[in-house]
């Protein structure tokens, strides 16, 4: 996962730019009441699906252990992985180390809120990730992120996993 996710970042997707229109037609499609206007800007945990699905998860967008939102929602990958059982959810940065694959989620990176960024560890650094995320700067990047209070959690699918 961790390597398609890198690849997908390199394209890179964006949304609405001052000179380009955006190519997030790909990440969208896969929320069919989802419009590129609406996406723009918002589209963080949309593109964690994207590398998932593009990784060959198979995972529906609202998974029944989702209460609040669809994946495209950072709050949902949280309500998904503390729902199921086969989820790995690792609360804070204790005792952890993240492997190439592992979602991350970030509470007040760009907002002072929770659930406010996803992304997708490419590498364990010493006291840094290195992540593949969407939306930052409505781009796809691949960025240095200290292990910090900013993590959330990390959340693990397991090789394999197969839903329902």
């Amino acid at each position: 996962m961790a390597e398609i996710a890198e690849e997908k970042a390199r394209t890179p997707f964006h949304g609405f730019e001052e000179s380009k229109e955006s190519n997030l037609g790909p990440i969208i499609q896969l929320f069919p009441k989802w419009t590129l206007e609406e996406a723009d800007g918002l589209w963080c945990a949309a593109f964690v699906y994207y590398c998932i699905t593009e990784a060959g998860f198979d995972i529906p967008i609202r998974p029944n252990e989702c209460r609040t939102c669809h994946l495209a929602g950072c709050i949902a990958w949280e309500e998904f992985a503390l729902g199921n059982p086969q989820i790995g959810y690792y609360k804070g940065v204790a005792d952890f180390i993240p492997e190439p694959g592992d979602i991350v989620l970030y509470d007040r990176v760009f907002e002072n809120m929770e659930h406010d960024h996803i992304g997708i560890v490419i590498e364990k650094r010493e006291n840094t990730i290195l992540a593949v995320e969407g939306n930052v700067n409505n781009r796809s990047v691949i960025i240095e992120r200290p292990v910090d209070e900013h993590i959330r959690a990390f959340i693990r699918i397991p090789n394999g996993y197969k839903y329902g």
